[in-house]
């Protein structure tokens, strides 16, 4: 594909490399995955809310993550949708609405560490100091803690992606989807200051991100290992199982992405590997919370049970 714009704001974008015959059956595939996230992950925040009995900060908090996942998901998929689609030369999108895919996209991931940050919070209160847990986790902490995860991730996209569009040179996107790694590559400004900022955004991001985890984690086994209630191990064990899951699949996705875009003669598995991270998780979040945390395991098999006898009696 040419180097090039069709117009001062068209960019070009890159497809998957897949057969022709191929086209229908990956959008069939893509949009029920795409219909499974919506479903799944706005099912778990409406049982969440209608149920009192599970207005906990776990719970609430977890409401942080179904959003995030949707919001993500709605930003991908429906775009790659259209492109499955639409032949090579007609794959193109403004440059604003470019910008606007790309920030929606970096916010989704950081929020995903933010978020994920303060759930490992979360635990540790509940594991640690669970006589303190209901004066420490009030519904005002939780709010605070989400309006936080949110807002340094706001502000920390918006400086990085403010620091890509400050000028447009000529190009093509040679990606599937708009990020920062491809608006930066369009900027005819000097980018000593992309590179300063993208490296720190990076280290704050992971480096508290990986750290506070790591340290919540340690200090839940240094309790685990001195208290021998099997009771308080199986809980821990039980939630802090499900929460490492997601946590370390995040970091694979996101550490394959950041290592594929340094290979160009990689960008085929890179496109796979992008569009995997936005599908994958947000599916997998939902039922690995869902399947795992025993009180909404059983409201969900409660409804089944109830839609099951309604339509025997309607029988």
């Amino acid at each position: 594909m040419e180097n090039n714009t069709f117009g001062k704001d068209i960019l070009i974008l890159e497809g998957f490399n897949i057969p022709s015959q191929s086209f229908i059956p990956s959008f069939i595939l893509l949009l029920i995955v795409y219909i499974f996230i919506i479903v799944s992950n706005i099912g778990l925040v409406a049982l969440i809310f209608r149920n009192s009995g599970l207005h906990q900060p776990m719970y609430l908090l977890l409401c942080n993550m179904s959003i995030n996942d949707v919001f993500g998901a709605s930003i991908i998929i429906p775009h790659v949708l259209r492109d499955l689609l639409t032949p090579d030369s007609q794959r193109v999108i403004r440059y604003m609405d470019c910008v606007v895919q790309a920030f929606c996209v970096h916010l989704h991931a950081s929020a995903s560490h933010t978020v994920l940050m303060i759930m490992a919070f979360d635990r540790y209160v509940a594991i640690c100091n669970p006589l303190r847990y209901s004066t420490i986790m009030t519904h005002r902490m939780v709010l605070g803690l989400s309006v936080w995860a949110w807002a340094i991730a706001f502000l920390m996209v918006g400086i990085l992606i403010g620091l890509s569009v400050r000028c447009l040179a000529a190009g093509g996107l040679f990606s599937l989807l708009c990020d920062n790694a491809s608006l930066f590559k369009l900027s005819c400004e000097s980018v000593l200051i992309n590179n300063i900022y993208g490296l720190g955004y990076t280290v704050v991001l992971l480096g508290s991100s990986i750290g506070s985890v790591t340290l919540t984690y340690l200090r839940i086994a240094m309790v685990c290992l001195r208290s021998k209630s099997k009771t308080l191990n199986s809980k821990a064990l039980q939630t802090c199982a499900t929460h490492l899951a997601v946590y370390a699949i995040l970091l694979v996705s996101g550490f394959i992405i950041v290592i594929l875009h340094r290979f160009p003669k990689l960008a085929a598995h890179r496109k796979v590997a992008s569009v995997m991270g936005h599908v994958v998780l947000p599916a997998l979040n939902a039922l690995i919370y869902g399947l795992q945390i025993k009180e909404i395991r059983q409201r969900v098999m409660a409804l089944f049970h109830k839609s099951k006898v309604a339509s025997m009696d309607a029988k």
